[in-house]
This record gives C-alpha cells, sequence and structure tokens, in this order.
C-alpha cells in the first residue's frame, strides 16, 4: 500500500518504546500527539493527503476505493477468528470505520463497521460512503 511517509524513517522501530503511550484501543496504535509524526506529516494527515498515492493501488487492483481499513501485518498476526473476516475483500481508501470518527473509534466499533461492510456491501452504501468521505475530509475531526 503506497501512502505518503508521515512519520519519521525510525517509527516502527521506536513504536515499542512507546506501548505504555498508546491512546488507541485493541490492536491499533494511537496517539493524538505522536512524535514520530513529522511537522508536514500533521497537516498531510488532518486533511488525508497521506493517502492519495493509494489510487495507484486503486488502479492497479489492490485496492478498493471503499472497504475495510488497510491492516498491518502486525496487526493480522493478532487477529481472533471473527475479526480475520475483515480480510475477505480488499482494503478501501475510504469505508464506514473513515466516515464514523476515524482515529476516534474504538477498536470493537472499527472492526463492527468494517464486519458489517463486509457483510451488507452494496453499490449504493459505497457511493453513500463516497459521498460522506468528501464531508469527513473537509472536517478533519479524528485524523491523527
Amino acid at each position: 500500500m503506497l501512502k505518503f511517509r508521515s512519520m519519521v524513517v525510525d517509527a516502527e522501530a521506536k513504536l515499542a518504546q512507546m506501548q505504555e503511550d498508546n491512546e488507541g484501543a485493541g490492536l491499533l496504535f494511537k496517539m493524538v500527539n505522536d512524535p514520530r509524526v513529522t511537522r508536514c506529516g500533521h497537516w498531510m494527515r488532518k486533511f488525508s493527503l497521506d493517502e492519495l498515492p493509494q489510487f495507484w493501488n486503486v488502479v492497479r487492483g489492490h485496492m478498493s476505493l471503499v472497504g475495510p481499513r488497510p491492516p498491518l501485518a502486525r496487526e493480522v498476526a493478532k487477529y481472533q477468528q471473527p475479526v480475520q473476516r475483515r480480510l475477505l475483500i480488499k482494503p478501501g481508501i475510504t469505508g464506514l470505520w473513515q466516515i464514523n470518527g476515524r482515529s476516534d473509534l474504538a477498536w470493537d466499533e472499527a472492526v463492527r463497521l468494517d464486519l458489517y461492510y463486509v457483510e451488507n456491501w452494496s453499490l449504493t452504501g459505497d457511493i453513500i460512503i463516497l459521498w460522506r468521505t468528501f464531508r469527513a475530509v473537509s472536517s478533519p475531526s479524528g485524523a491523527y
């Protein structure tokens, strides 16, 4: 998955030292003021500009415009059985998780939304999600 770099080069190495500062729930590591995020990265993330290269992944067929949040390999390794159903379809640039709170969502809620999407996909639903994504990006609450 392509993204613009919004963190320092050694961000993954620093992650182990920061686990006690985790503000995320479940398998996601989140911090509102993550010191690994660069100055430029803060505004890119606020307006989701770091995700623009993902359109290339859509063109290549590796991602979808709408779908579950793309997981990291370290997250997938810890998935329990029900959560693994998120992997049945391609991840998306946007999805129910993005239009319903982004990083402010609890892990269980993000998983619930992704599983709902996987089990109830429709073209009409995708169009509504895409429309609501434009609103979510223009008022970037929960983007960090």
